[in-house]
């Protein structure tokens, strides 16, 4: 078989394709292989290893022609060979087949009947076929039927196994050593078979087969030996008849002939051209249809072999037998089909057809989408009492303002257990009842929302609501709530549900695990989680096994061979696109407990198409995901990975993630994962076996405790990459801690069946998944879960619990690592419902740790610890009971003392030495005696002779802080030998091993109390004492009980306190007083009795200690302890420094001053005034303050302005004027009531002076401001029409103040006055440029006085302005616009002006333009252009205009292309046509008078000059009718220029309107003279046209081009500006006439005839419109043919 691309070149592979039959086939090919004896067996044929005569044959060097090849002597062809035997264990695994196997059987008898010792061997070969149809090893090593492609069940560690395609592989290349053993099978030629799919071309190929086998059996075409054939016919001769021998000799000709024309075409033949992949022709396409339709799906596929076709349903296979009337699957002729009867909702989906043969899979998609009818709303069910949502219609709340809704039938809490259906079940009432309003009742477990599934179902049947669960879980555990909801009103009821785990299969068995969930899904690898079960079966949980299951299959596999501990699980080897479902198992030693509940389906995706498909989802969402991998491009290597991290540690695994390179071709890729121990080199591949596909991979089998680093490669086709950076060194060990214990579990009654238990969490405990709570009967040893689901948060209410009997509780915490220990029991509590505040007083509880504090010959010393519930009110006193134990068995309880004593600690007398006795405590207090306490130890009542002292006792905890304690102790009862030298003091937390003791204090402690510092908020510790003489130290005292370092709610310190007489006090406040409390002060933790130095008083919840005379026999630690609390003390320490505080203070007090705000200080006031003043905190009106200067007071007077403010507290001094014999001392003395004080200020030297000047400076400034004067100084601003403006604020102005500006000392001249109505005079300067640099002055004067102020705009002030004037410019830019012209295409922009230091450039294309006479720039008033004449295609582009402030660039660009570019150069051609026109068009440039006035008979003449090119044509008219010359009138045109109209002698009948009008091909021009003839006799004057400049008359001369009057109209309605696009001046063309010599010629030619008027017209540049006429809807004016 062909290996895959990643196996090629690597010495391992996966285990699975080496089965055992496999592996001897290789071994024995391998054996054969060496001695070039293979033969390349494909179908049926077979290589028999034990056949004598093939091995002869080999060595006789037969000639393996065309039938050589199945040359088998029928001596030594054995059809019982090991080829086809059924337990040979050398049969090959690609010999046979199933179906050709039976094909050869069944087909038997269709063969030639020559073909006997192939019947003799069909029994066989059946055989064969059975044992191989029922399951033989070669079935099971994944070989596939060409149409049955099974899945190899062996490949647990591989993607889905594909057919390999045979190779072909020489002689030398086998030979050669490779890399790894692979069984592939060669020959010199090759039989095909297995390519064809009919049944006939089978049967012909069988036919060949045996065929040839036959000829081989008969020696035909066989050269052998002549000793040998004859041998053979001796054995195996038969008489046959001669038409027998005949019919089988033509048969076997015939045979032969089909043969070798059936191996000449194979021999043509290129196996990989032949095989091809499937491919669909026709794909499924989608469909929408209505409910209870059918629907069908087609699919047209090619492939050779024929591939097999295979339906899903969102990727599930559709199984037809399951759904017989449901699904009807066809395959007719290579079409096939998928049939959905009857359709439902749930039918929506999306299917898939997967087309699969040994060339590869395919898969096409198609979705089904059901749409369910609803039909129209019929208005009758508003009121026929149907069923409504609240939503249509009127809403509730046009009946109702709130309707009231009561649960009636509650269901309290449940108990189940898992596998059971439990319901819980409400009855609803709700008024008002209004019959189409429906309410919406919705289910909530821990505050989510409930769904319907297959584990919960939900009913309302109008009254009634109701959740069954199916099938119970611990996963269903928690608060259910029942939410009613009417509108925007609801309520709501609640109860919890307990699930218990169900009855183990296997006694001692741990619970179930719960709670699974798939994480950080990818291609082939998921992360399982769980959370542990809350019971162990009494054993410890050794680990956890994971298995899988692939959605639509019942079959588990186990994903992890070894119990993992660590509540996650990386599962890998999955196979991508398909669904999984996960389960978990507990194992302890008694056995593996029940499957959890299943997990979600989870898609073995990339989560980057699962993000994808989830997004564009075309069915609805099962969990399932559809993936087609397209065949890959080979040829690029892929490089290293990226971000390579380490994502989770544990001692099991370490869990690796990355990125795929950048660098991957088209094809998919997979990676190699490499290991090796931290500070090496030596890389290890971790998956040798196969490749992985996702960019995560976790790594097992590493050795706990060491580090690792790791690194991946990539793979595809074309090779392995580089690998990526290796990691950081990682230690193999779990990162995520088991937390520790909760503490503090305080259970409250809450109801006769339930308690309430708190805890407070462990410290730093991470990811906590939640709590388990354990219940105990007290004395009966067993324990039972409160909780099966880990709860989050610190307090539970534990149900079912017995009424009045005790419980105590335990709490543990939950996370991924494990769970904590247990937590320490409780306090015992019995089960009563809270009501009131129960019994005021109780018994106490029993004493504990009875211990020996000394033992004598006659009497022993017990000591023990105050009970832990003392019933409400203080112990009275305890009683003693003891008796003795003689051989192990005690003796009846004996009083040791009649009267209660009050101390813990009592000697027994009259005891018997070397007696053992036993001794127990009974505690008694206003309710009575309690219960006594459990027998002590034994003790033998000895002399004791020890050294060293014994064991202190009565050791307390008080003052318990987050932070600190204070330890108690009571010296030891037996001294020892010597007097007691001091106290050692151990501590450890509570949970900490015995050899965890430390010591607090390095020194022997002489006192009986220590405060403890530095201990950890919420850590639970325990401490004992030792005592220490001469000879050592002696036993340690009792353990004190764990007390955990916290700060309680409410508590208060002892306050230090001196009243204003100077009394100084200890204060202590206490609000959990009981009506028993009493306040206990003490002195170093003794009773204080000698009260001649302390006065105490009590009243209600306050206590003061008061010293009468504080010194140093009063230094010591001072507590407090409130009787009858909670432990509620405090203490305060006074030592040397704080008695000195406190006298201090205590005299400040008696002695008070008057406490200052600020001290003397000193300012200057705005007239050159000197303040002195102080702040005092306080004064009363009786206050008052004396002023000293050098000792000597100062009043209040000329010189001095004084004055006390009592309200505020100041106290100040102004003086007028400081000067030089004012040096000196200032001092302030205050006096209010008894206290006083004062404060001085010191002013000589240096001080003095500056002050002194400062004072001077001030005055001066003052002065100046009575005047007119400037606030501000002369500054200039930039306005928004880029303008200059120099301003200043001016201040104390009147209307005849003025104000004067100069430049360089030359006034300039301003025209409007400034209103100083805002404060500000400015001067504007327009169009700012270098001309204004210079020195600016502004002036203010009037009656008061003058002030100026000085600008200077020179060099650096100068350019700093520039530039902010060029960027308001340029900031002022419009858009770039695009205008043509008659000599080309006009860029431009408007600034608001324009100013030379502006520098303005043009990008063509982000390349700088160099401009030339085509391309040019310039600047035309406002407007900033660039100039392209004559345009061609490479000015497209875009064009940037770039201006520079001499700072920052401003730019504005336009595109010149495509459309804009096209019309622009449409236009610019239009124009550049009319511009030629414009200046040929025939004209009249002058000559003609507007009016003539001429009497009769005087002589008529006059003239005028006309232009164009060609020559115009002229013709005249009179009074519009053609006119020519006669007799009396002359008419001329000259030199195709001049033109002459002459009358000899006018008369009446001349007068009229005379039109000239001249023609050409681009135009016609008219123009009228007015002739009138005055009837005057005797007068003969000649009278010629007026000079222009006496026209009298408008001139009336009409332009005659159509052309022209249309485009001025179209010119004006577009652009009305366009004569400001003209920015050059156009040079004249040669042969136009200058309007000066046109007019010089004019007045030469002009005649002596009286004229009213004469011009000469100018034709003006008409404006060229953007528009074609033919847009416009007229018609252009023809050209002259």
């Amino acid at each position: 078989m062909s290996l895959p691309f990643y196996q090629r070149h690597h010495e391992h592979y996966d285990r699975a394709y080496r089965h055992k039959a496999l592996q001897s086939t290789v071994s024995q090919y391998q054996k054969e292989t060496k001695s070039k004896s293979a033969v390349y067996a494909q179908g049926s044929t077979a290589y028999s290893r034990g056949s004598a005569a093939y091995r002869h044959a080999s060595a006789a060097d037969f000639s393996l022609d065309s039938s050589a090849a199945y040359s088998h002597g029928s001596s030594a062809y054995d059809l019982e060979s090991a080829a086809y035997s059924y337990g040979s264990t050398a049969y090959d695994h690609s010999a046979a087949q199933s179906k050709r196997s039976a094909a050869y059987s069944l087909d038997s008898e269709s063969l030639s009947k020559s073909s006997a010792a192939y019947r003799h061997g069909s029994e066989s070969i059946n055989k064969l076929a059975a044992a191989y149809r029922l399951g033989s090893e070669a079935y099971s090593l994944g070989l596939k039927d060409s149409n049955l492609m099974i899945e190899d069940q062996s490949y647990k560690m591989s993607p889905k196994a594909k057919r390999a395609k045979q190779n072909l592989v020489s002689e030398d290349k086998e030979n050669k050593a490779i890399d790894y053993s692979v069984p592939i099978f060669t020959g010199r030629e090759v039989s095909i078979s297995g390519i064809t799919d009919t049944e006939e071309e089978r049967i012909k190929e069988s036919a060949a087969y045996v065929a040839k086998r036959n000829l081989f059996a008969t020696g035909e075409g066989v050269s052998v030996s002549k000793v040998a054939k004859s041998t053979s016919e001796e054995q195996h001769h038969e008489k046959k008849s001669r038409k027998v021998a005949i019919r089988e000799s033509a048969e076997r000709v015939a045979l032969k002939k089909t043969l070798e024309d059936t191996q000449a075409f194979h021999k043509k033949l290129n196996q990989d051209k032949l095989l091809h992949a499937p491919e669909f022709i026709i794909e499924p396409r989608s469909h929408t249809i209505w409910e209870k339709q059918n629907v069908r799906f087609h699919c047209s596929v090619a492939g050779w072999p024929a591939p097999r076709v295979t339906w899903y349903k969102n990727n599930v296979p559709i199984d037809v037998q399951t759904h017989p009337d449901k699904y009807i699957i066809e395959s007719r002729y290579g079409l096939h089909s998928l049939e959905i009867n009857t359709c439902d909702f749930d039918d929506t989906a999306q299917y898939r057809a997967s087309a699969m043969n040994v060339k590869g899979e395919i898969s096409a998609y198609a979705s089904l989408v059901v749409k369910r009818y609803k039909g129209e709303i019929d208005a009758s069910l508003l009121y026929a009492g149907t069923s409504m949502p609240l939503g249509f219609g009127v809403t509730p709340h046009g009946y109702a303002s709130r309707f009231e809704i009561r649960f009636v039938d509650k269901f309290d809490v449940a108990f189940g257990r898992e596998g059971e259906t439990m319901s819980l079940g409400c009855t609803v009432v709700i008024s008002p009842d209004i019959k189409r309003f429906k309410p919406d009742i919705e289910w909530y477990r821990n505050g989510v929302l409930i769904t319907p599934s297959k584990w919960v179902q939900m009913h309302w049947s109008g009254e009634r609501a109701s959740l069954t669960l199916t099938h119970a879980n611990k996963e269903d555990e928690g608060l259910y709530t029942l939410r009613v909801v009417m509108g925007d009103y609801y309520e709501e009821y609640s109860g919890y549900v307990f699930v218990r785990d169900a009855d183990a299969e296997i006694p001692g068995a741990p619970g179930a695990p719960l709670d699974v969930q798939c994480l950080d899904a990818n291609k082939d690898y998921v992360i399982v989680s769980w959370k542990q079960p809350a019971v162990d079966g009494g054993n410890p949980i050794l680990g956890y096994f994971i298995d899988r299951c692939e959605v639509g299959t019942t079959h588990w596999t186990q994903c992890n061979e070894t119990p993992v501990k660590f509540a996650r699980f990386p599962v890998t080897g999955l196979i991508e696109g398909r669904s999984y479902i996960f389960r978990v198992r507990a194992v302890n030693k008694a056995g593996i407990s029940l499957p959890s509940r299943v997990s979600e389906p989870v898609a073995a995706l990339d989560p980057a198409d699962r993000a994808r498909l989830r997004s564009h989802p075309s069915a609805p969402w099962t969990g399932q995901i559809i993936v087609t991998e397209e065949e890959p491009a080979e040829g690029v290597v892929p490089g290293p990975p990226t971000d390579l991290q380490v994502i989770e540690a544990t001692k099991n695994y370490v869990v690796l993630s990355w990125k795929p390179p950048g660098q991957r071709g088209h094809e998919g890729i997979m990676y190699f994962v490499e290991k090796c121990i931290a500070g090496t080199e030596d890389w290890q591949r971790v998956n040798t076996e196969i490749p992985v596909k996702s960019p995560r991979f976790a790594v097992f089998d590493l050795a706990e405790g060491k580090s690792y680093c790791f690194r991946v490669r990539c793979c595809n086709s074309a090779g392995i990459g580089e690998p990526s950076e290796a990691t950081e060194a990682t230690v193999v060990d779990d990162k995520l801690d088991i937390p520790k214990a909760p503490g503090r579990i305080m259970p409250t009654r809450n109801t006769d069946t339930s308690v309430v238990v708190t805890w407070t969490e462990p410290p730093d405990a991470k990811e906590l998944v939640g709590y388990y709570i354990e219940s105990s009967v007290v004395g009966s040893g067993r324990w039972e879960p409160c909780n099966n689901n880990p709860v989050k948060g610190t307090r539970f209410i534990c149900h079912g619990l017995i009424n009045g009997e005790k419980y105590i509780f335990r709490v543990r915490a939950v996370n991924a690592a494990g769970l904590s220990e247990f937590s320490q029991d409780s306090e015992p509590i019995e089960v009563q419902a809270a009501i009131g505040e129960g019994l005021l007083h109780a018994a106490p509880s029993p004493p504990y740790d009875i211990m020996v504090l000394e033992s004598v010959r006659d009497s022993m010393v017990l000591g023990w610890k105050q009970p832990k519930v003392i019933g409400g009110t203080e112990i009275t006193g305890y009683y003693v009971n003891y008796r003795e134990v003689v051989d192990g068995v005690p003796g009846k309880w004996m009083e040791a003392n009649i009267k209660a004593i009050s101390e813990r600690a009592y000697r027994i007398q009259n005891l018997k030495e070397n007696m053992v006795y036993q001794f127990q405590v009974a505690a008694a207090n206003l309710a009575g005696v309690g219960t006594p306490s459990l027998p002590s130890q034994p003790f033998k009542c000895e002399e004791w002779t020890i050294a060293v002292p014994g064991p202190p006792h009565d050791v307390t905890c008080t003052e318990v802080r987050k932070d600190s304690l204070v330890l108690l102790w009571k010296e030891p009862v037996y001294t020892g030998r010597s007097p007691i030298a001091g106290y050692y003091v151990d501590m450890k937390e509570t949970e900490a091993k015995e050899e965890c003791w430390r010591s607090v204090n390095e020194k022997p402690l002489q006192k009986k109390f220590l405060k403890i510092g530095d201990l950890k908020q919420g850590v639970s510790y325990v401490f004992r004492v030792r005592a220490t003489n001469q000879a050592g130290v002696g036993k340690p005292s009792n353990v004190t009980d764990p007390v955990v370092a916290e700060t309680r709610p409410g508590t208060k310190e002892v306050v230090v306190d001196v009243d204003d007489n100077g009394v100084i006090s200890l204060n202590f406040e206490c609000d959990q007083m009981s009506p028993n409390s009493k306040f206990v002060w003490s002195k170093n933790y003794e009773p204080i009795e000698d009260d001649s130095r302390l006065n105490i008083d009590a009243k209600g919840g306050k206590s003061k200690a008061t010293f009468k005379d504080l010194g140093e026999d009063d230094l010591g630690v001072y507590s407090c302890v409130v009787t009858d609390t909670d432990g509620v003390s405090s203490s305060h320490t006074i030592d040397e420094e704080e008695m000195k505080r406190l006298l201090a203070l205590s005299h400040e007090r008696k002695f008070p001053t008057v406490p200052l705000a600020s001290e003397l200080a000193v300012e200057i006031l705005e007239k050159g005034e000197v303040r002195f003043w102080l702040q005092a905190e306080k004064l009363s009106g009786n206050a008052k303050a004396n002023f000293v200067f050098n000792d000597k007071e100062i009043f209040n007077g000329e010189k001095y302005k004084m004055k006390v403010d009592q309200k505020t507290g100041l106290v100040e001094m102004i003086m007028d004027k400081l000067e030089d014999k004012d040096e000196g001392t200032y001092t302030f003395q205050l006096q209010d009531g008894k206290a006083t004080n004062q404060s001085s200020l010191v002013l000589i030297g240096d001080v003095f002076k500056k002050l002194q000047d400062e004072a001077d400076f001030q005055r001066k400034e003052w002065h100046r401001k009575q005047g007119p004067h400037f606030v501000d100084k002369l500054g200039w601003e930039v306005t928004d029409d880029c303008n200059v403006m120099l301003k200043c604020k001016v201040a104390n102005i009147k209307k005849e103040t003025h104000i004067v500006w100069y430049k360089d000392d030359r006034e300039i001249m301003v025209d409007e006055e400034h209103d100083f109505k805002d404060g500000v005079c400015t001067l504007l300067i327009s169009e700012f440029s270098k001309k204004d640099a210079g020195t600016y002055e502004v002036i203010l004067k009037d009656d008061r006085g003058k002030d100026s102020s000085e600008l200077k705009l020179k060099d650096t002030a100068f350019a700093d302005l520039m530039n902010e004037v060029c960027r308001r410019i340029a900031l002022s830019a419009t858009d770039l616009k695009i205008r043509s012209t008659a000599e080309g295409i006009r860029l431009y922009s408007y600034v608001t002006y324009y100013v030379e230091d502006l520098r303005v450039g043009w990008v063509h294309n982000d390349t700088q333009i160099r401009f030339t006479d085509r391309v040019k720039t310039g600047v035309t008033g406002e407007q900033i252009w660039l100039q392209i004449n004559e345009p061609t295609p490479q000015d497209k582009g875009k064009y940037t205009m770039e201006l520079f402030d001499g700072k920052t660039g401003h730019k504005k660009t336009v595109d010149l292309s495509g459309q804009a570019f096209d019309e622009a150069f449409a236009e610019f051609q239009r124009l550049k046509q009319a511009a030629i026109a414009e200046k040929n068009r025939a004209r009249v440039l002058g000559g003609l008078p507007d009016v003539v006035t001429i009497q009769e008979g005087k002589a008529l003449n006059l003239s005028c000059t006309v232009w164009g090119d060609p020559t115009p044509e002229v013709s005249w008219l009179k009074n519009e009718k053609a006119f020519v010359s006669d007799a009396n009138c002359t008419l001329k045109f000259e030199s195709g220029k001049k033109v002459s109209f002459t009358i000899s002698a006018v008369s009446t009948l001349d007068s009229g309107k005379y039109s000239i009008v001249v023609k050409n091909q681009y135009g016609t021009e008219t123009s009228d003279v007015t002739v009138i003839v005055i009837s005057v006799s005797g007068q003969t004057d000649t009278v010629q046209g007026h000079d222009q400049n006496t026209l009298t008359v408008s001139k009336k001369k009409k332009i005659m081009t159509a052309n022209k009057r249309k485009e001025a109209e179209k010119k004006d309605f577009i652009r009305p500006h366009v004569e400001e696009i003209i920015a050059t001046e156009e040079t004249p063309d040669a042969n136009e006439i200058p309007p000066a010599e046109m007019e010089k010629n004019t007045k030469s030619k002009q005649q002596a005839a009286k004229v009213t008027d004469g011009k000469a017209a100018v034709a003006e540049t008409v404006p060229q419109p953007t528009e074609s006429l033919d847009k416009q809807g007229k018609k252009p004016l023809e050209k002259k043919p």
